[in-house]
């Protein structure tokens, strides 16, 4: 386009001279160039009728301001060389807002602050993840422009985001409800975004920070309870213990009670023989083993 515009003044201005009293030495120089704008003009109209879309956008086709319903997908297109041609992404993008600085699209805090129903204020960071439907991108231009983020992403998360915290409690959001919240506002805009030529694809709620005094609470009741299985756990093993030694006592009287009932007098001589008998062969050894009153035995080794 540039190349075909630079020919046209260049060929203007020849056209001018030529008009115009010139100098015979000038008159092979103005024919020269006149003849390199003519080429020029040629080769611009020619490069202008053909336009490459790269991998991952679309081509819009825009005549007089007027936006073609025709799209351009990735590769080379034979097109009017007057119509002009934006490209627009089509892959999946991010749109964040935090309230970490400089963590988000927009620099400074951009936290979602909403009110609870239990009338508490919650920051919630969120990140919203999209694409543009490709065969919807005219109408997405025509009707919004390429600030489609500021004009729709951006202010649709915000308002869903505070349209559904009214239903929750702070402690919920923060613990067991926190799922069950992302998928009603993901299914929301979803819905939003589709009339708009745009797609959803997944709604990240990356961090719900709970006022000061709330926190405090929330991990007061998480140490106690905490503190209350430790407790649970430290009693369950005390009557593990005590089992073990009721269980350790009562196998100690059983072997007593058998003991007591099934030895008998020659059986305990019979034990003491044996006895004797391996003392008898010990090295270094002098014993002296007294037995009943009528009885004496005595070992001697050296």
């Amino acid at each position: 386009m540039v190349l075909l515009v630079i020919s046209i003044i260049f060929l203007i201005l020849t056209f001018v001279a030529m008009n115009r009293p010139i100098h015979p030495n000038l008159l092979n120089t103005v024919s020269t160039v006149r003849t390199v704008s003519i080429i020029g003009i040629i080769v611009g109209i020619a490069i202008s009728c053909f336009v490459q879309v790269d991998a991952g956008y679309v081509g819009v086709q825009s005549l007089f301001g007027k936006i073609q319903e025709r799209v351009l997908y990735p590769g080379l297109h034979f097109i009017n060389p007057l119509i002009s041609v934006k490209e627009i992404d089509v892959k999946t993008m991010n749109y964040t807002m935090s309230g970490v600085h400089d963590e988000g699209n927009k620099s400074g805090d951009d936290g979602i602050r909403a009110l609870t129903k239990d009338g508490l204020e919650v920051i919630i960071d969120v990140t919203v993840l999209y694409r543009v439907v490709p065969e919807n991108a005219p109408k997405l231009i025509n009707e919004i422009g390429r600030d489609y983020e500021d004009k729709v992403i951006r202010p649709i998360a915000r308002t869903k985001i505070r349209d559904f915290c009214v239903y929750y409690d702070a402690v919920e959001l923060y613990s067991q409800k926190r799922d069950e919240f992302q998928l009603k506002i993901s299914k929301s805009i979803e819905a939003d975004f589709q009339g708009r030529g745009l797609i959803l694809d997944q709604l990240l709620v990356r961090n719900i920070a709970l006022p000061a005094m709330v926190k405090g609470a929330i991990e007061e009741k998480i140490k106690a309870e905490q503190e209350a299985q430790k407790m649970q756990f430290v009693l369950q093993k005390e009557k593990q213990e005590a089992e073990r030694k009721r269980v350790e006592a009562q196998g100690i009287a059983d072997y007593q009670k058998i003991i007591n009932t099934g030895l008998t007098k020659e059986q305990l001589q019979y034990e003491m023989i044996k006895a004797y008998k391996e003392l008898s062969v010990s090295a270094n050894s002098k014993v002296i083993v007294m037995g009943d009153k009528n009885s004496q035995v005595l070992i001697n080794s050296n």
